[in-house]
Protein backbone atom coordinates (compact mmCIF):
# COMPACT_ATOMS: atom_id res chain seq x y z
CA UNK A 1 0.00 0.00 0.00
CA UNK A 2 1.42 3.40 -0.74
CA UNK A 3 2.39 6.17 1.67
CA UNK A 4 -0.50 8.35 0.12
CA UNK A 5 -3.30 5.31 0.07
CA UNK A 6 -2.17 4.91 4.32
CA UNK A 7 -2.51 8.44 5.10
CA UNK A 8 -6.17 8.28 3.39
CA UNK A 9 -6.88 5.70 6.15
CA UNK A 10 -5.86 7.46 8.65
CA UNK A 11 -8.64 10.29 7.34
CA UNK A 12 -11.25 8.10 6.97
CA UNK A 13 -10.19 6.66 10.82
CA UNK A 14 -9.91 10.21 12.45
CA UNK A 15 -12.44 10.08 15.84
CA UNK A 16 -14.67 12.64 13.60
CA UNK A 17 -15.12 10.25 10.70
CA UNK A 18 -18.00 7.77 9.86
CA UNK A 19 -16.45 5.05 7.52
CA UNK A 20 -18.17 2.74 5.24
CA UNK A 21 -18.14 -0.88 5.86
CA UNK A 22 -15.98 -0.96 2.26
CA UNK A 23 -13.07 1.72 3.91
CA UNK A 24 -13.04 -1.40 6.83
CA UNK A 25 -12.69 -3.49 4.41
CA UNK A 26 -10.00 -1.81 2.63
CA UNK A 27 -8.57 -1.42 6.06
CA UNK A 28 -8.57 -5.11 6.75
CA UNK A 29 -6.84 -6.02 3.51
CA UNK A 30 -4.20 -3.50 4.41
CA UNK A 31 -3.53 -5.25 7.82
CA UNK A 32 -4.02 -8.86 6.43
CA UNK A 33 -0.59 -7.78 3.57
CA UNK A 34 1.26 -5.96 6.96
CA UNK A 35 0.94 -2.68 4.91
CA UNK A 36 -0.34 -0.98 8.09
CA UNK A 37 -0.32 -2.43 11.89
CA UNK A 38 -1.21 -1.47 15.03
CA UNK A 39 1.72 -0.66 16.49
CA UNK A 40 5.34 -0.22 15.13
CA UNK A 41 9.23 0.47 16.14
CA UNK A 42 11.15 3.93 15.78
CA UNK A 43 14.48 3.73 14.95
CA UNK A 44 15.53 4.46 18.62
CA UNK A 45 13.40 1.30 19.65
CA UNK A 46 10.13 2.62 20.65
CA UNK A 47 6.68 1.27 19.72
CA UNK A 48 3.52 3.44 18.84
CA UNK A 49 1.08 3.00 19.30
CA UNK A 50 -1.67 3.76 15.75
CA UNK A 51 -5.38 4.75 17.46
CA UNK A 52 -6.60 5.54 14.27
CA UNK A 53 -5.77 1.24 12.99
CA UNK A 54 -7.68 0.40 16.57
CA UNK A 55 -10.49 3.19 15.72
CA UNK A 56 -11.09 1.04 12.26
CA UNK A 57 -10.96 -2.22 14.01
CA UNK A 58 -13.66 -1.06 16.59
CA UNK A 59 -15.60 0.34 13.63
CA UNK A 60 -15.60 -2.77 11.71
CA UNK A 61 -17.52 -4.87 14.98
CA UNK A 62 -19.64 -1.51 15.23
CA UNK A 63 -20.88 -2.43 11.70
CA UNK A 64 -21.26 -5.32 11.17
CA UNK A 65 -24.17 -7.61 11.90
CA UNK A 66 -24.04 -10.64 13.85
CA UNK A 67 -24.67 -13.58 11.49
CA UNK A 68 -24.04 -17.46 10.86
CA UNK A 69 -20.94 -18.12 8.75
CA UNK A 70 -20.27 -20.60 6.07
CA UNK A 71 -17.22 -22.27 8.34
CA UNK A 72 -16.47 -26.21 9.35
CA UNK A 73 -18.83 -26.76 12.09
CA UNK A 74 -20.47 -24.06 12.15
CA UNK A 75 -19.60 -19.82 13.32
CA UNK A 76 -21.44 -16.66 14.09
CA UNK A 77 -20.01 -14.13 14.39
CA UNK A 78 -19.55 -10.44 13.20
CA UNK A 79 -19.98 -10.23 9.56
CA UNK A 80 -17.03 -7.62 8.25
CA UNK A 81 -14.68 -9.85 10.57
CA UNK A 82 -14.64 -13.56 10.19
CA UNK A 83 -12.24 -16.08 9.68
CA UNK A 84 -9.29 -15.77 7.55
CA UNK A 85 -9.27 -18.10 4.21
CA UNK A 86 -5.45 -18.91 4.29
CA UNK A 87 -4.13 -20.31 0.52
CA UNK A 88 -0.95 -22.14 -0.90
CA UNK A 89 -0.29 -18.66 -2.03
CA UNK A 90 0.03 -16.91 0.50
CA UNK A 91 3.47 -18.81 1.96
CA UNK A 92 2.25 -19.97 5.42
CA UNK A 93 1.19 -23.38 6.61
CA UNK A 94 -1.68 -24.00 8.65
CA UNK A 95 -2.00 -27.44 10.06
CA UNK A 96 -5.84 -28.07 10.16
CA UNK A 97 -7.14 -29.36 13.36
CA UNK A 98 -9.45 -26.05 15.03
CA UNK A 99 -7.04 -23.00 14.33
CA UNK A 100 -8.57 -19.83 13.04
CA UNK A 101 -7.32 -16.84 11.95
CA UNK A 102 -9.52 -13.72 11.93
CA UNK A 103 -9.86 -11.30 9.32
CA UNK A 104 -7.38 -8.30 9.40
CA UNK A 105 -5.00 -10.95 11.43
CA UNK A 106 -1.41 -10.66 9.18
CA UNK A 107 0.66 -14.18 9.25
CA UNK A 108 4.20 -13.36 6.92
CA UNK A 109 5.04 -16.06 4.76
CA UNK A 110 6.93 -18.66 6.61
CA UNK A 111 4.67 -19.06 9.33
CA UNK A 112 4.21 -21.89 10.73
CA UNK A 113 0.62 -22.46 12.84
CA UNK A 114 -0.14 -25.64 14.54
CA UNK A 115 -3.88 -26.52 15.89
CA UNK A 116 -5.41 -25.49 17.72
CA UNK A 117 -4.21 -21.82 17.87
CA UNK A 118 -5.80 -18.24 17.26
CA UNK A 119 -4.48 -15.15 15.85
CA UNK A 120 -6.75 -11.96 16.40
CA UNK A 121 -7.61 -9.19 14.58
CA UNK A 122 -5.05 -6.73 14.30
CA UNK A 123 -2.11 -9.24 15.22
CA UNK A 124 0.97 -8.97 13.10
CA UNK A 125 3.04 -12.02 12.87
CA UNK A 126 6.31 -11.69 10.88
CA UNK A 127 8.63 -14.42 8.60
CA UNK A 128 9.78 -17.02 9.94
CA UNK A 129 7.79 -17.72 12.94
CA UNK A 130 6.09 -20.80 15.05
CA UNK A 131 2.85 -20.56 16.53
CA UNK A 132 2.27 -23.81 18.15
CA UNK A 133 -0.72 -25.87 19.46
CA UNK A 134 -2.84 -23.86 22.07
CA UNK A 135 -1.09 -20.61 21.20
CA UNK A 136 -3.15 -17.28 21.37
CA UNK A 137 -2.19 -13.80 19.45
CA UNK A 138 -4.40 -11.50 21.23
CA UNK A 139 -6.34 -8.45 19.17
CA UNK A 140 -3.20 -6.49 18.09
CA UNK A 141 -0.13 -8.19 19.73
CA UNK A 142 2.82 -7.95 17.31
CA UNK A 143 4.99 -10.52 17.24
CA UNK A 144 8.53 -10.16 15.10
CA UNK A 145 10.27 -12.59 13.00
CA UNK A 146 11.72 -16.00 13.79
CA UNK A 147 10.17 -15.98 17.29
CA UNK A 148 9.02 -19.20 18.71
CA UNK A 149 5.89 -19.54 20.52
CA UNK A 150 5.51 -22.50 22.57
CA UNK A 151 2.52 -24.54 23.52
CA UNK A 152 -0.16 -22.42 24.93
CA UNK A 153 1.43 -19.40 24.82
CA UNK A 154 -0.86 -16.71 25.78
CA UNK A 155 -0.59 -13.14 24.03
CA UNK A 156 -3.22 -10.66 25.70
CA UNK A 157 -5.04 -8.41 22.86
CA UNK A 158 -6.19 -4.49 23.81
CA UNK A 159 -8.51 -2.48 21.69
CA UNK A 160 -9.29 0.27 24.26
CA UNK A 161 -8.22 2.19 25.48
CA UNK A 162 -7.32 3.34 22.10
CA UNK A 163 -3.79 4.75 22.97
CA UNK A 164 -2.63 1.05 25.01
CA UNK A 165 0.25 -0.42 23.68
CA UNK A 166 -0.46 -3.94 22.76
CA UNK A 167 1.89 -6.81 23.55
CA UNK A 168 5.23 -6.50 21.78
CA UNK A 169 7.37 -9.77 20.89
CA UNK A 170 10.47 -8.94 19.15
CA UNK A 171 12.45 -10.69 16.50
CA UNK A 172 14.60 -13.86 17.35
CA UNK A 173 12.19 -14.54 20.54
CA UNK A 174 11.92 -18.34 21.91
CA UNK A 175 8.95 -17.80 24.40
CA UNK A 176 8.54 -21.25 26.94
CA UNK A 177 5.15 -23.25 27.23
CA UNK A 178 2.79 -21.78 29.16
CA UNK A 179 4.14 -18.38 29.08
CA UNK A 180 1.50 -15.59 29.24
CA UNK A 181 2.36 -11.23 28.00
CA UNK A 182 -0.17 -9.19 29.20
CA UNK A 183 -1.35 -5.43 29.00
CA UNK A 184 1.40 -4.15 26.51
CA UNK A 185 4.47 -5.83 27.93
CA UNK A 186 7.44 -5.52 24.98
CA UNK A 187 9.84 -8.59 25.25
CA UNK A 188 13.13 -7.26 23.04
CA UNK A 189 14.88 -8.94 20.74
CA UNK A 190 16.69 -12.09 21.69
CA UNK A 191 14.89 -13.00 24.75
CA UNK A 192 13.91 -16.29 25.85
CA UNK A 193 11.46 -16.86 28.38
CA UNK A 194 11.67 -20.12 30.40
CA UNK A 195 7.99 -22.23 30.47
CA UNK A 196 5.75 -20.56 33.03
CA UNK A 197 6.61 -17.05 33.30
CA UNK A 198 4.10 -14.68 33.21
CA UNK A 199 4.64 -10.81 32.62
CA UNK A 200 2.84 -7.96 32.72
CA UNK A 201 3.32 -3.97 31.78
CA UNK A 202 3.57 -3.54 35.94
CA UNK A 203 5.68 -6.52 36.46
CA UNK A 204 8.73 -6.50 38.47
CA UNK A 205 11.54 -8.32 37.15
CA UNK A 206 15.13 -8.77 38.72
CA UNK A 207 17.98 -9.22 36.94
CA UNK A 208 20.40 -11.10 38.45
CA UNK A 209 23.16 -9.83 36.34
CA UNK A 210 23.08 -6.57 36.40
CA UNK A 211 21.89 -6.09 39.59
CA UNK A 212 18.76 -4.12 39.08
CA UNK A 213 14.66 -4.29 38.67
CA UNK A 214 13.16 -3.31 35.51
CA UNK A 215 9.48 -3.39 34.67
CA UNK A 216 7.45 -3.03 31.35
CA UNK A 217 9.69 -4.68 29.30
CA UNK A 218 12.68 -7.81 28.85
CA UNK A 219 15.80 -6.33 28.03
CA UNK A 220 17.12 -7.95 24.78
CA UNK A 221 18.76 -11.34 24.91
CA UNK A 222 17.97 -11.54 28.56
CA UNK A 223 17.23 -15.24 29.73
CA UNK A 224 14.24 -15.06 32.25
CA UNK A 225 12.96 -18.11 34.54
CA UNK A 226 10.05 -17.90 36.86
CA UNK A 227 11.21 -17.38 40.35
CA UNK A 228 10.02 -16.51 44.25
CA UNK A 229 10.66 -13.95 46.83
CA UNK A 230 9.75 -13.69 50.68
CA UNK A 231 6.54 -11.73 51.28
CA UNK A 232 6.71 -9.33 54.01
CA UNK A 233 4.96 -9.36 57.33
CA UNK A 234 4.92 -11.47 60.64
CA UNK A 235 1.90 -13.33 59.26
CA UNK A 236 4.09 -14.03 55.83
CA UNK A 237 6.89 -15.11 58.32
CA UNK A 238 5.01 -17.52 59.82
CA UNK A 239 3.10 -19.61 56.63
CA UNK A 240 6.27 -19.35 54.88
CA UNK A 241 4.69 -17.47 52.15
CA UNK A 242 6.41 -16.03 48.74
CA UNK A 243 5.75 -13.95 45.67
CA UNK A 244 6.11 -14.80 42.12
CA UNK A 245 8.86 -12.89 40.77
CA UNK A 246 10.42 -13.32 37.19
CA UNK A 247 14.28 -13.26 37.10
CA UNK A 248 16.89 -12.72 34.77
CA UNK A 249 19.94 -15.46 35.42
CA UNK A 250 21.96 -14.71 32.35
CA UNK A 251 21.99 -13.17 28.92
CA UNK A 252 22.02 -15.21 26.18
CA UNK A 253 25.05 -17.00 24.65
CA UNK A 254 25.80 -20.04 22.34
CA UNK A 255 24.39 -22.86 24.24
CA UNK A 256 21.07 -20.33 25.11
CA UNK A 257 20.85 -20.19 20.84
CA UNK A 258 21.54 -24.43 20.41
CA UNK A 259 18.67 -25.12 22.60
CA UNK A 260 16.05 -22.72 21.62
CA UNK A 261 16.93 -23.10 17.78
CA UNK A 262 14.24 -23.22 15.07
CA UNK A 263 14.38 -26.83 13.17
CA UNK A 264 14.15 -26.00 9.84
CA UNK A 265 12.73 -29.09 8.52
CA UNK A 266 9.46 -28.38 10.50
CA UNK A 267 9.17 -25.31 8.22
Amino acid sequence: MSSAATVGLQEVFAEESTPTPEQVAELLEALESGAVRAATRDEAGRWAVHGWVKRGILAAFRLSETVELDWPGGAVDKSLVPARRIRAGDGIRLVPGGTSVRRGAHLAPGVVVMPPSYVNIGGYVGAGSMIDSHVLVGSCAQVGERVHLSTAVQLGGVLEPIGARPVVVEDDVFVGAQCGLYEGVVVRRGAVLAPGVTLTSGTTIYDLVQQEEVRGEVPENAVVVPGSRPARGDYADVLGLSLYAPVIVKYRDASTDAATALEESLR
